[in-house]
């Protein structure tokens, strides 16, 4: 039989729980929102930036936070505030050049709290002046002849299909296979998709491509068109985990970024997950039920700067939906004095020849773009660049308080189109 518990062993027990419970913080996240469209400020305008903080999703009292302005007009502020439940944050700021401003919030742990880690615990947003004149810096002045240099050493190489084995789709109606197609350098890597007994000309065929990192292509399976989805690098698909982590730490750690290989564009990384992404595009467009017409391109991030390359560099590609893009205006900070990216390889010249922002201007698809307002991965300033410079029909969604990998409940969504 188990003895009760002495009254002095009782009350430690019962010290120790309530001090681990004030030690233990709820949940916090932010809301924050703009006292207009945050796309239509005129420079020199107060923007007024309004902020709430919530603990386990109640707005909350008595947290200290910290909070820091930056912009592209190379002008940061900071300052310190106490959450009120009653009466949010209020933020007011201005700027005077053509770009953004990005506001973020964190609450500052109080005694014995542990700091919360993750965009969710902070509020990132902005807004910005004069967005049709946020321009780029000039592109290399051989750009076209680079890219028909790179075409002609593609075609160089023979489209074989060096491996096509079927796999399980999870679908009757649908074949899958693991796919290899030969490319210069490292293969199109990938899972090729196609509905059962499908016409001639007869089925859209769809292109998928990954953000940034190391692992296999899914299985991109449909019953309403012709799927294939590649690795960034032409490596296995389907293996084991410890595989990839193998990769990820050795001669696939910080691909695309080394200075040394980016000085030279024949030489940088980024040369090779093009070709790659042409070749897939080949591929599609050989296939006899192909409907000779629909021919799309969508990814995230990473796969947002392939998806812009593949409409630049195809131009039968005729659907572009790139999230959160990337390597647009990769120079901004250096040439421009922007915000910095958080994550961006460091600027070359070379790297003109594949900045996103410069394809742009090549597209004759239609574009469809989804960004964050405080996602400084891919800043808000290259989101305008990028939709500057393109010239086909193009939507451009900036959500409030999105970061690169997190989207605040109930965000806000503003809209650009031409």
């Amino acid at each position: 039989m188990r003895k009760p518990l002495s009254t002095v062993k009782l009350a430690l027990l019962l010290a120790l729980c309530l001090c681990s419970a004030a030690a233990r913080a709820g949940d916090i996240s932010f809301y924050g929102i703009t006292d207009k469209d945050p796309l239509t400020y005129a420079p020199g305008e107060t923007m007024t930036f309004t902020v709430s903080v919530l603990e386990d999703g109640q707005k909350v009292s008595g947290k200290n936070l910290a909070w820091t302005r930056r912009g592209d007009d190379g002008k940061t502020e900071t300052g310190e505030a106490v959450s009120d439940a009653e009466q949010p944050l209020v933020i007011q700021t201005s700027i005077d050049v053509p770009g953004f401003v990005w506001i973020q919030v964190s609450v500052v742990p109080g005694e014995g709290e542990q700091p919360q880690h993750g965009d969710q615990h902070y509020f990132n947003g902005g807004a910005g002046v004069l967005l049709d004149q946020i321009k780029g810096a000039e592109e290399p002045a051989d750009f076209d002849e680079y890219w028909a240099r790179q075409k002609a050493r593609l075609a160089a190489v023979p489209m074989t299909v060096s491996k096509m084995e079927e796999v399980p789709s999870g679908d009757d109606a649908v074949l899958c296979y693991d796919i290899r197609i030969e490319c210069l350098g490292m293969p199109v890597s990938g899972y090729f998709c196609i509905p059962k007994d499908a016409a001639e000309k007869s089925l859209p065929a769809h292109l998928f491509v990954h953000g940034y990192g190391v692992s296999s292509a899914g299985k991109p399976v449909s019953k309403s068109e012709i799927t294939l989805e590649i690795n960034a690098h032409g490596i296995d698909n389907g293996r084991e985990p410890a595989y990839y982590e193998n990769l990820r730490n050795t001669t696939l750690k910080g691909y695309g970024f080394p200075v040394e290989s980016n000085a030279d564009p024949e030489l940088s990384y980024w040369n090779g997950v093009a070709l790659r992404v042409m070749r897939a595009l080949e591929y599609l467009k050989s296939l006899p039920q192909w409907d000779g017409e629909n021919l799309i391109v969508s990814g995230g991030s990473q796969g947002g700067f392939q998806s812009l390359l593949a409409g630049c560099l195809d131009s039968d590609v005729s659907d572009i939906r790139a999230g959160i893009p990337w390597m647009c205006d990769i120079s901004g900070a250096e040439l421009n004095n922007r915000v910095d990216s958080i994550f961006m390889p460091p600027w070359t010249d070379a790297l003109g020849y594949f900045d996103s922002t410069n394809h742009a201007k090549r597209i004759k698809g239609k574009v469809d773009i989804y960004a964050g307002l405080g996602d400084y991965v891919c800043p808000p300033s290259g989101q305008m660049v990028l939709f500057n410079n393109i010239t086909s029909p193009v939507k451009l969604t900036f959500s409030q308080g999105r970061t690169h990998g997190y989207e605040m409940p109930n965000s806000a969504k503003y809209y650009l189109q031409k």
